[in-house]
């Protein structure tokens, strides 16, 4: 297929232009016809592009891959195209024509091309996980059961949103730390492979017996100078070994469950977790899915396998006959207050509007902790510090304190 530059006018007479991947100018004519664009000038870029939905290997390098913020995007213009009635494939086509960038013109030339093919949108989107998460999947699945996509749409983009603006944040709070302890860690790279030798050179001509944490670091300082590259390899081979044992359901679901118990971030990650779960099982139930079906697909929502599985335990119970509320508390994650809110939802049939004051609260909730993560933090660092600092006093200052009454005595 070639690539093809085009101009023309929307459905508001405003002159647009762009790049698409199409067979000849004629598939390219019907691709922005079919997106409500009018085609005033076609013409082939010269640009051989490979089959749809893939891109070159050269492309790639070139090109940036498809990110939060454009997915976010994506969400926002499916969910108004969606709104405003234009079919699935229409909506894809009049995107893919105006797309910025390859990776997600290819992306969305292959989302059409499964639609054509009788998939579902899920199963679709389930065929890029490196773009579309098991939760956005998941999602995407639940609004087609329930005919309600547009409002998935909508939850996904205030989601994608929520999840940037948590990730910036915690960014910005992290930030001072990391610079700060980045900085005295440096300075005791420095101070052991430079400064510390030296002394013990010094303190070699005096005869002086050197301080423990001096002789310490100088072991340490050493060791890693002539083993340093055993020590690369071991990082590197342990950084892999930690991805391939994430990407594993044992791996994910014990590092998702020591998530949960993590001192300052475990909160945080728990009440996310249970905004994610109480958002989408409304969504799903207020739709009239089968509670057994709603609880199997919430399990994929919330993106957290340890929760997950005692949701799948949940839905176990509830088709034994169990009511949900004493589901949920043998469940043994829940706080009691989505306790208390589930059960009385039970009593008074008002489930679905009370989850989502659950989902509410928790996503306020969660701001909060955000907000608050940077003086959270504080203590720690000091902590932090203050060893560091610490091991640096002892190692440097009494050595150089040994030097001078060393020095005295030889005079």
């Amino acid at each position: 297929m070639a690539s093809y530059a085009w101009r023309g006018r929307n459905t508001r007479g405003e002159l647009i232009s762009g790049t698409v991947e199409a067979a000849d100018d004629n598939a390219v004519a019907d691709q922005l016809l079919a997106g409500g664009v009018t085609p005033v000038h076609i013409q082939q870029s010269g640009k051989t592009a490979g089959a749809p939905g893939t891109v070159t290997t050269w492309q790639a390098l070139r090109q940036p891959p498809v990110n939060d913020e454009d997915l976010l995007l994506l969400s926002r213009q499916m969910a108004t195209l969606h709104k405003a009635g234009v079919p699935l494939l229409r909506s894809l086509a009049g995107l893919q024509a105006s797309a910025p960038k390859v990776a997600l013109v290819a992306l969305l030339s292959d989302l059409r091309n499964s639609l054509d093919q009788g998939r579902e949108l899920a199963a679709a989107m389930a065929r890029h996980p490196a773009v579309f998460s098991p939760f956005y999947i998941a999602m995407i699945r639940v609004g087609e059961m329930t005919g309600r996509l547009t409002e998935a749409f909508q939850r996904l983009g205030d989601h994608l949103e929520f999840e940037l603006d948590v990730r910036a944040r915690v960014k910005q709070a992290l930030r001072y730390p990391t610079l700060v302890i980045g900085a005295i860690v440096i300075a005791m790279i420095v101070i052991n492979i430079f400064v510390i030798p030296t002394f013990a050179t010094v303190f070699a001509g005096f005869k002086a017996e050197l301080p423990l944490m001096t002789r310490v670091l100088l072991g340490v300082s050493s060791f890693t100078l002539k083993w340093w590259p055993v020590l690369l390899a071991g990082a590197v081979a342990g950084a892999w070994g930690i991805k391939v044992w994430l990407a594993l359901p044992a791996g994910r679901y014990a590092w998702d469950k020591a998530k949960l118990r993590l001192p300052i971030a475990g909160p945080i990650v728990l009440k996310a977790t249970l905004a994610r779960f109480a958002r989408s099982f409304a969504m799903a139930s207020k739709s009239g899915v089968p509670i057994s079906r709603t609880m199997t697909v919430v399990a994929q929502t919330v993106d957290n396998a340890f929760i997950g599985q005692r949701i799948e335990q949940m839905r176990d119970g509830v088709e034994r006959g169990e009511s949900l509320s004493r589901c949920a508390a043998a469940a043994g994650v829940f706080t009691p207050v989505v306790l208390q809110m589930i059960a009385v939802g039970e009593e008074t049939g008002a489930l679905d509007t009370l989850l989502v004051e659950i989902a509410e609260m928790y996503e306020r909730e969660t701001d909060y902790a955000i907000k608050g993560l940077s003086a959270s933090i504080e203590p720690v660092l000091l902590t932090v510090i203050g060893a560091m600092v610490l091991v640096l006093a002892l190692g440097v200052f009494l050595p150089l304190w040994n030097l001078g009454q060393a020095a005295g005595t030889g005079r």
